[in-house]
């Protein structure tokens, strides 16, 4: 594999001091994701500030992003009637 040194403004061949060749097309750069800003959980009351407890906090609470209907098990329809009633909510037609 070869290793590369930056010399002379460029990078180059450790061994043959050749240039580094760069592909054609946009550069591989990595992408910074922003912070988020700190929340209380809604379901527990736990205060959330990273992603990755923010993943945690849905495992442990058995639920999935707003946004993720296809991960439901209905598919965003409603079949509890009780749940529906409680709402102001009406069933979906093929759990009538």
């Amino acid at each position: 594999m070869t290793r590369y040194v930056f010399r002379d403004g460029h990078f180059r061949d450790r061994v043959t001091g050749e240039p580094m060749t760069v592909p054609a097309g946009p550069l591989a750069v990595p992408m910074i994701a922003p912070t988020m800003p700190e929340y209380a959980s809604p379901i527990d009351g736990r205060v959330i500030s990273t992603r990755h407890e923010r993943r945690e906090d849905l495992k442990r609470n058995n639920c999935v992003e707003a946004g993720d209907a296809g991960l439901s098990p209905t598919k965003g329809k409603i079949r509890n009637k009780a749940f529906a009633a409680k709402r102001g909510l009406t069933v979906s037609e093929e759990y009538r």
